[in-house]
């Protein structure tokens, strides 16, 4: 119990008043019969009076904040992703996914059964369907595979981010140039 770190931190709780009073008569019958603890107690207590009273803490200048953000505005500032992000590949990444989509529309129509629908003869579209039986082509087929809709939720959310990030281009040119 009396190795130094021990009597050190004893002896500040003495000094700052936050021993106990058993513990406080403990002390002082230690310091007055120890010639440690005597030693240890005045190199402690002419610390305490050196913070106490010839130490006075240092105020930051009114002007602090201005004066570091006057120093910061001085050095170059990392530039917006914009300007190093390679917008080409922004743009391939996008047509990716509008290809992907226009082919995937493509197969799905390529696959329709287009003389199915029945037909009149008097229409004018190239192919054999009565425009009053448009609603009676079965698309179960075309969109009942578990690959299709998670492929088309994928597409759609990212078409949304991508509509975002270009809304959000535009609100931040729009802000700039007020």
């Amino acid at each position: 119990m009396n190795t130094p770190s021990s009597i050190e931190e004893r002896l500040w709780d003495y000094i700052d008043g936050h021993s106990l009073p058993e513990e406080k008569s403990a002390i002082e019958q230690l310091i007055d019969s120890n010639i440690e603890w005597r030693h240890k107690y005045h190199e402690l207590l002419e610390v305490h009076q050196l913070m106490t009273n010839s130490l006075e803490l240092d105020e930051p200048s009114m002007r602090f904040t201005q004066n570091v953000m006057e120093d910061i505005a001085k050095y170059q500032i990392a530039p917006a992703t914009q300007s190093y992000i390679n917008k080409r590949i922004i743009w391939g990444i996008a047509t990716f996914f509008i290809l992907t989509i226009a082919g995937f529309l493509i197969y799905s129509f390529g696959q329709i059964n287009w003389s199915s629908g029945g037909g009149s003869g008097s229409t004018t579209l190239p192919f054999n369907i009565d425009p009053s039986r448009i609603n009676s082509i079965d698309f179960s087929k075309l969109f009942n595979n578990t690959y299709t809709n998670v492929f088309l939720m994928v597409n759609a959310v990212l078409g949304l981010v991508l509509l975002d990030m270009y809304l959000g281009k535009k609100k931040k040119q729009l802000q700039g140039k007020h």
